[in-house]
């Protein structure tokens, strides 16, 4: 007698079904979750303004946000993959390769070419830039290794709208605050590859899914209105290296990753088809228009990103696969905006403000990809050659673990990072990187 999700899904395709790894749309919708951000923050970068859509869900989420809980889910599903095919330390080295060469460079160019023309810009000379407390090599000893702790450099972009919103000098580059989430899931999937979680016990890693949606019922349930986006509370850290975490942010982002793992290890249980993705994107939008967005809409979203990367037409399966400019947009572009909206660039209107922004960001995320990160995942093959390959247990199917194809559903509060003196208001919160395995990122990002 069939069981009740096989009666259910009969006839159904499922993601495994279609899943080819090789030969799927998650690059281009990384690129699409990269400009989203973009796009999203041509609103406070370049107008001092909500982002798009933050009025019509009534403050329940906007594109910026939608882009960031995108990168998570599908970061959580390709590098779960990536945790499967190789050993935990191959994996942790191409982790490193993905997002630490990139990065260090971008924060180089940001504190040593445009931070120094900013100055040149605002103030007409270099005085005070070198000695200031936080000027450009503060920058560099407190943020290498992703802790973010100081955004703003020597006092600069004040006058900006971004800054003249914030109250003080502002963020050369908000977006990359959210790269030390994306490493502790990244560590998290280590930790759960070493312990052989994810081939043998996928029940705890659907667990820690079920737990994790637990918290995001309790927060809603107390809320006083359906259409609810919790309040950033309390901080876990400082840690050495990486710093403080806010815990909202750290619940929510890694429940949105380990939703991504859950559906990668499960994807012979969940049902794959048009007519599922046609309900979850009603779904999302009556969230959005009328409330339930952290409960009802989140889900239907993760499904329908899920779908996408797997039933798009085979050819857009290309974007990304040999040029993946995705985490050069995303790193590069809240710097570029800055310095757009510096020189009054936004005053020509949002339309010549984002045209502008994206062939600006393009102008440093091209060379990012071809100079920096490409060259660097050529070195994924060092020494792992004589890296102690995982022990094949027999097949295991994840499927046999039983469970749903997994509720997903998650909200993210205020971005934590300080832009000056305030921390990053809820209207701007929308900024996140998440990475694809191999040469493909976001979100950052094998």
């Amino acid at each position: 007698m069939l069981s009740a999700h096989a009666a259910m899904c009969r006839g159904l395709p499922s993601l495994a079904d279609r899943y080819v790894p090789d030969s799927n749309s998650f690059g281009l919708i990384r690129l699409a979750l990269a400009l989203g951000v973009l796009v999203a923050h041509a609103w406070p970068l370049g107008y001092g303004a909500a982002s798009l859509g933050y009025g019509i869900s009534a403050g329940q989420s906007e594109l910026g946000s939608l882009s960031v809980q995108g990168f998570f889910v599908v970061s959580g599903f390709l590098i779960t993959g990536s945790a499967l095919k190789h050993s935990v330390l191959r994996y942790s080295w191409h982790r490193v390769l993905r997002i630490f060469p990139g990065f260090w460079v971008c924060l180089l160019v940001t504190a040593f070419v445009v931070a120094p023309l900013v100055a040149l810009c605002e103030n007409g000379t270099m005085r005070g830039f070198w000695s200031h407390p936080q000027g450009p090599f503060s920058y560099l000893a407190v943020n290498w290794f992703t802790a973010m702790e100081q955004y703003p450099i020597s006092g600069l972009l004040s006058s900006t709208p971004f800054g003249q919103m914030m109250g003080g000098p502002s963020a050369f580059d908000g977006s990359l605050w959210s790269l030390r989430y994306e490493l502790v899931c990244y560590g998290l999937v280590a930790v759960l590859s070493v312990t052989s979680v994810l081939r043998l016990a996928p029940r705890a890693l659907l667990a820690i899914l079920i737990f994790g949606y637990a918290l995001i019922i309790r927060d809603i349930s107390i809320a006083s209105t359906w259409a609810f986006r919790p309040a950033p509370v309390g901080a876990v850290g400082p840690f050495p290296l990486i710093g403080s975490f806010a815990s909202d942010w750290l619940l929510y982002l890694t429940f949105l990753f380990v939703l991504g793992a859950v559906v990668r290890c499960y994807m012979h249980r969940i049902p794959m088809d048009g007519r599922l993705a046609v309900l979850a994107a009603v779904l999302l939008a009556i969230s959005l228009l009328w409330g339930g967005f952290v409960v009802v809409g989140l889900p239907a979203y993760a499904y329908l990103l899920i779908y996408l990367g797997v039933a798009l037409p085979r050819r857009l399966g290309r974007v990304g696969r040999g040029r993946d400019y995705s985490y050069g947009i995303y790193i590069y572009a809240f710097p570029v905006q800055q310095v757009l909206a510096l020189v009054g660039v936004a005053e020509y209107g949002m339309s010549s403000y984002i045209l502008l922004s994206v062939i600006g960001t393009m102008l440093f995320a091209v060379p990012s990809w071809h100079l920096v990160e490409k060259p660097a995942m050529r070195l994924r093959a060092l020494d792992v050659a004589r890296l102690p390959r995982p022990a094949r247990p027999a097949p295991v199917r994840p499927a046999a673990a039983g469970g749903p194809a997994g509720v997903r559903s998650s909200v993210l509060p205020q971005s934590p990072y300080q832009g000056g003196r305030n921390a990053y208001s809820a209207a701007t919160n929308g900024t996140a990187a998440g990475d694809g395995d191999g040469g493909q990122v976001p979100a950052p990002r094998g």
